[in-house]
Order: C-alpha cells, then structure tokens, then sequence
C-alpha cells in the first residue's frame, strides 16, 4: 500500500474512533403528571377517544437528558379493548438549560388481563432538534408508556444520543 494511501486509513479509523466514543447511551423514566387535557369522546358506543394532554415530569436516569425536565405535547387515539395510536413531542430542559426535542410514536395494544385487558404500550423516540450542546446531536431508541397512578403514566426513553454526521 503506499504511504499515502496507509495516511488516508489511518485517519478514517481515527475519525471514525473518535465519533464512536462520544456516542453516549441514554436511559430516562419519567413520570408525567397531566397539566392540560383535551378529550374527544366518540358518540358510537365503542368508548373510541382522542385524548390531546401536555403533561410535565422530571428525566431521571443515565446520559445528557438526565435530571432535565420534561414537557409531554401528545395525541392519544385509543379504542379500549382494541388498541391505539399515541404520538407526540417531548421537550426536555436539561439542568445546564439546553433543549432537546424529541418526537415519538408508540403502538398501544391490548392483551388479556386479569379480569380486563392490559394495555402494553411500544414505541420508539428520535432526537430530532436542540439547542446548546444538543444543537448537533441525533438519537434514537426504544419508548414504553406505563400507568403510575389513575392520572400519571411513566415514560421510559432507552437509545443513544451522537454527534449529527
């Protein structure tokens, strides 16, 4: 190989190590309390509802999004006993004051429970915007909402936040 072409892979292997490093893995729950609600009951016997909520709670866990507060703007289109279709944004204010904006889509899907169907709830989050040190970063993971209460859910956010290419 000649020496220059030995000089152009070792600074792609540099380069390439370096970016590697600084992805960092992230794990946050959160718990969301309701601040705002909008519901749309369907009038067809079928319990249908679009439910519009922003709902507020603290990021705890591991990774540059822990500690921040986070804001819920969602949309939930649930048919009990069938499933739904939850989606929205999180705005999270980390405590050095940078935001993250994050947009996520979750499967609801119910199953037999005890006496009732259990809901379970997948999805996935991508770090699509922010400002500060989060200005040129990108993630993505895994999202599953939970109940915490009759009122609260828990929002739990796994994946990697790295540098934008």
């Amino acid at each position: 190989m000649h020496k220059i072409g030995i000089w152009i892979t070792a600074i792609v292997l540099a380069v390439g190590v370096s970016v590697a490093a600084t992805a960092e893995p992230m794990k946050i729950e959160a718990v969301m309390a309701p601040k705002q609600a909008m519901k749309l009951d369907f009038k067809d016997g079928s319990k249908h509802f679009v439910l519009l909520v922003r709902r507020e709670g603290e990021a705890k866990g591991t990774g540059p999004l822990a500690g921040g507060q986070v804001v819920e703007f969602g949309m939930h289109d649930i048919n009990p006993g069938v499933g739904g279709d939850p989606r929205g944004f999180l705005e999270i204010t980390t405590p050095s004051g940078d935001h993250a904006y994050i947009r996520w889509i979750v499967k609801a899907v119910f199953v037999k429970g005890d006496g009732k169907p259990r809901l379970i709830d997948y999805g996935h989050w991508e770090l699509i915007s922010g400002s500060g040190v989060l200005a040129n970063m990108r993630g993505v993971g895994t999202m599953t909402i939970k109940a915490a209460s009759k009122t609260d859910r828990l929002f739990t956010l796994e994946g990697e936040i790295a540098p934008k290419p």
